[in-house]
């Protein structure tokens, strides 16, 4: 866990069901400057629990795809963690 915690930008009104506390968790560890959930879609498949995983590499850091039910919201995470670093800290937050 970190000393300085990052920022969690709110710039839609409408997130996944308890993705907000799990975003809350996440800027609190090092290395994680600002994350920002973005555009919520439909998708297909159907996934009972809240997920959250790295999708691919963005200018500073990653985009990742957080899902629930049918729903799918990107999630934009500025950090100068690893990919695999960025997993870890995810799962431990999800756990």
């Amino acid at each position: 866990m970190a000393q300085s915690k990052g920022r969690l930008v709110w710039n839609h009104s409408t997130h996944l069901q308890g993705l907000i506390p799990i975003l809350e968790k996440l800027i609190t560890y090092s290395g994680i400057t600002t994350v920002t959930p973005g555009v919520i879609s439909r998708s297909k498949g159907h996934c009972p629990n809240l997920k959250l995983r790295v999708s691919v590499p963005i200018r500073g850091g990653y985009k990742a795809i957080a899902r629930q039910g049918k729903t799918v919201q990107e999630v934009f995470i500025v950090t100068d963690l690893s990919h695999q670093e960025l997993e870890t800290a995810i799962n431990t937050v999800l756990n």
